[in-house]
């Protein structure tokens, strides 16, 4: 089996028990998150690809990394994932889940950078803000970035726009 159809089959199982648990949008915003986090700490994938650390131990990690702060499912999921030995596959197959998701609901992804979380307010607002800018449904998730400085910057499938502080004062900067 190839890895895009690994991928695609551990993607296609974490898509089916979702659903099936009846918190497909929870856990697939909570997998979203821990697949960008993953992305972003070095030392977190270290601890979860480790092949020197027993699968259990790997585990334990991902129950206390996540506990009672996801969703049960989530964090099953998640647990699964890493005592089958693929945690490097985690953002591939959260972004397949992702994309098969929004899809049924007849949406793209907006994956929005921001400096600091946004509440569901705001994101509704952002998303009906996004669609109308792009002719698209989108659904908003979120990644928290400190280098945004500012503002957000904004990806729907190939479109990006850049509305954060560090764009502008690189702006400004190549300006002067």
């Amino acid at each position: 089996m190839t890895d895009d159809a690994r991928v695609s089959a551990y993607a296609g199982a974490l898509f089916e028990i979702a659903q099936a648990e009846g918190s497909l949008e929870t856990v697939e915003s909570e997998l979203f998150t821990m697949a960008r986090t993953l992305e972003s700490s070095d030392e977190l994938r270290a601890n979860l690809t480790d092949a020197r650390v027993p699968a259990v131990g790997r585990q334990a990690v991902v129950e206390k990394l996540l506990g009672d702060r996801a969703h049960p499912t989530t964090t099953a999921l998640i647990s699964f994932i890493v005592g089958s030995g693929r945690a490097r596959d985690i953002p591939a197959i959260v972004d397949k889940l992702v994309e098969r998701s929004t899809s049924e609901r007849g949406q793209e992804v907006a994956e929005v950078r921001s400096a600091m979380p946004l509440d569901d307010s705001q994101r509704e607002r952002l998303a009906e803000a996004l669609g109308k800018a792009t002719g698209k449904k989108v659904s908003v998730k979120v990644i928290v970035d400190p280098s945004v400085l500012g503002g957000l910057v904004a990806r729907v499938g190939d479109t990006v726009i850049d509305g954060s502080v560090r764009h502008r004062l690189t702006q400004l900067k190549a300006a002067l």
